[in-house]
Order: structure tokens, then C-alpha cells, then sequence
């Protein structure tokens, strides 16, 4: 099959992007990669804005589907388990044709996605991927930023968004007026040699839905110190660590956000700052072999350790693994960061 691309997606917040104009013989296909997040900086607005959000784009688990004109409207997925994601992609496709007019009949074909509920963004990309594709389609000009206020994503963490158009290590101001997307406060590109090591737990499920604004509702005032000392790990550990390329203190700064956000969070995920037992125990031990960036991913239940290489990771988990430190149901996982966001091409209709 040929693909061919068109360069990662750029959206300028200030103007809308250039549109693919697919024909009728052409399928547009959108690859969007997962995010994790990294922490909330002021869950109750001590400063009158509320969350703010640190996070990574990472080169795994990406969401990729394909949309073309079709004679009846079809959504489908390569992966018989997908059920949920091929309900959301059909609401989604619903409301993108309700809103422009467009209501000719597609096939939509979702390729692959990130676990639900894990702590990847798969929402976020699922929408924004239909969205985009949907557009290039039918040369629509719309921003990634509309896109997302029209299929409702954004609500609290703004790296999704920002993730899917620039890729790498991102920082939001939190939701503005109105519930308008997250601004973008710094971008950086992650660096090329470090690693993250992510443990997921396919057993359970992170909170979502309702569940989730209701254990957000539930949790007490968040300390106007603990969201100042959690701006500065940000502002003068983290970013100036990547922008240096030193691993320790950008480690250290990540462990200590995700330590401070993970005991306030504690009461809703039964006491701990990690939804696994399983992967818990696991983010303990790997945090006590060395430096590395240990949390867990929103509600989880995926951790993650970042690691200064590809040859630490592996070693960890070879160690880990012979000395039984690590439960056998968990599903382990080697990436990188992605500092290029969601590639956007066109193959033939008739090979798709």
C-alpha cells in the first residue's frame, strides 16, 4: 500500500490550517500518537485559573484510522475489542456532520488505538484524528482548537490538543473563558535518547466519565504551596533540564510533581497514588534502582518511569523480571517521545 504523507500537522492558533482536499477515489488516513500526563499544576485555581497540565507525546500505542466517501455510512475497527472506540468515533462523526452541513456518507476505518481509560489521551485522539481527517476530506479549514471545542475534548488538560499538532513535552495554562482549550505555555522537544517505560495493568481501568468528575468534585481544596512548589519543579527543574539534556533533575522534578499530585488524587484511587496495586509495587522498586522520572499517567492505571536510555530500560526490566519485583500480568513497554504530533496523508481508496 502507498501512503502518502503530508507533513505533521501544524495548527497556528491564530489562523486556520491549510485543508487536504481529498478526492473521491482518495481514503486521507490520520496517525496521532498517545500522550501521558504528567500532573495538574493548580487543580482549584488559587490564582483564578484552574489545572494547567504538564505532558509528553510518546511514539506509542498512536491512533490510526481512515475515512473516505463510501455509498451508506460504515464505522468499523480492524480490532474486534474496539467496541467502545467505534461508538465514539460514530457519535463524533454525528455531530461533525450535524455542525458543518456535510452530510455525505463515509466509511470510517480505525485501524488501531490506545487502550481506554489508561491514561493515554485515547479520547482526545480518537476525536481529534476523526476531526482532522474529516476536514482534509472535505477541505474544511478548521483549527485543532475548534475542533476540539466542537467534539468536547479539552475540558481540563489541554496537552491532548497541543500533543496532537506539535508532538513533545508540553505545558498548558489550564481551560480559558468559557472552557476554550488550554493554551500552549511552552513546547519542547523531548530528548532523542531518553526512554520511557511504561507498565500497564489491562486488568482494570482508570476513572472516566462521570466517575471522574465525581471524584474530582469530591477531593478537598488543593493547597495554594503545593501548587506554587509544583509550578517551580515546572518552570525552574523540568523545562530548563530538557532544554540542557540533563536527566537527573528532570527526573527528580518529575517524581516529586507526580508525588505531591499523587497524594492529593490518593482518596479517589483507594488510598494511593497509583489505581494498580500491581503497578505500584512495580513504580516503587523502579524508582529505588536509580534516577528516573516515576509516576502514573492521569488515572492511570498505566505508570511510567522515564529513563536516560533504551539500555537502562531494558536492563531494569531483565532485572526486575529475574528478581520476581515485577507481577507477570503486567504488560511492559519501551518508547520514546514524539516531537512531531499527527501525520496526516492520503492512500487509494480501492487499497485501504
Amino acid at each position: 500500500m502507498t501512503f502518502n504523507p503530508v507533513r505533521p500537522f501544524r495548527s497556528d492558533p491564530a489562523t486556520d490550517a491549510v485543508a487536504i482536499v481529498a478526492s473521491a477515489e482518495t481514503c486521507v488516513r490520520v496517525d496521532a500518537p498517545s500522550r501521558l500526563h504528567l500532573g495538574f499544576l493548580d487543580p482549584n485555581a488559587s490564582l483564578g485559573r484552574r489545572f494547567a497540565s504538564l505532558g509528553l507525546v510518546i511514539d506509542a500505542f498512536a491512533t490510526r484510522l481512515e475515512i473516505a466517501a463510501a455509498p451508506e455510512t460504515r464505522v468499523w475497527s480492524d480490532d474486534p475489542c474496539q467496541h467502545d472506540a467505534v461508538r465514539r468515533l460514530a457519535r463524533h462523526l454525528d455531530t461533525l456532520q450535524r455542525e458543518t452541513g456535510l452530510r455525505q456518507p463515509l466509511q470510517v476505518r480505525l485501524r488501531s488505538a490506545p487502550p481506554a481509560h489508561s491514561g493515554f489521551g485515547s479520547g482526545t485522539q480518537l476525536a481529534l484524528a476523526l476531526g482532522r481527517a474529516f476536514c482534509a476530506l472535505h477541505g474544511l479549514e478548521l483549527s485543532t482548537r475548534r475542533l476540539a471545542a466542537m467534539l468536547g475534548r479539552g475540558e481540563r488538560s489541554g496537552v491532548g490538543i497541543a500533543g496532537f499538532d506539535q508532538g513533545g513535552l508540553l505545558l498548558d495554562g489550564g481551560p480559558g473563558p468559557g472552557g476554550t482549550p488550554a493554551p500552549v505555555l511552552a513546547r519542547l522537544d523531548f530528548p532523542a535518547a531518553w526512554r520511557v517505560l511504561l507498565v500497564l495493568d489491562e486488568r482494570i481501568d482508570g476513572l472516566s466519565g462521570a466517575a471522574e468528575r465525581a471524584a474530582m468534585d469530591q477531593l478537598a481544596p488543593f493547597p495554594r504551596e503545593l501548587a506554587a512548589d509544583l509550578c517551580h519543579q515546572v518552570l525552574l527543574k523540568v523545562l530548563p533540564a530538557v532544554i540542557e539534556q540533563r536527566f537527573e533533575p528532570f527526573a527528580e522534578g518529575v517524581s516529586r510533581i507526580q508525588s505531591q499530585i499523587g497524594d492529593y488524587f490518593a482518596p479517589a484511587q483507594g488510598g494511593s497514588m497509583y489505581t494498580s496495586a500491581a503497578v505500584a509495587a512495580c513504580m516503587d522498586w523502579l524508582r529505588a534502582q536509580g534516577p528516573a522520572g516515576v509516576g502514573q499517567s492521569s488515572w492511570g492505571p498505566t505508570g511510567f518511569a522515564i529513563l536516560p536510555s533504551a539500555e537502562v530500560a531494558q536492563g531494569l526490566i531483565a532485572r526486575g523480571r529475574a528478581q520476581g519485583a515485577i507481577d507477570p500480568a503486567l504488560r511492559l513497554v519501551v518508547c520514546g517521545g514524539d516531537n512531531r504530533g499527527a501525520r496526516i496523508g492520503t492512500v487509494s481508496a480501492a487499497q485501504a
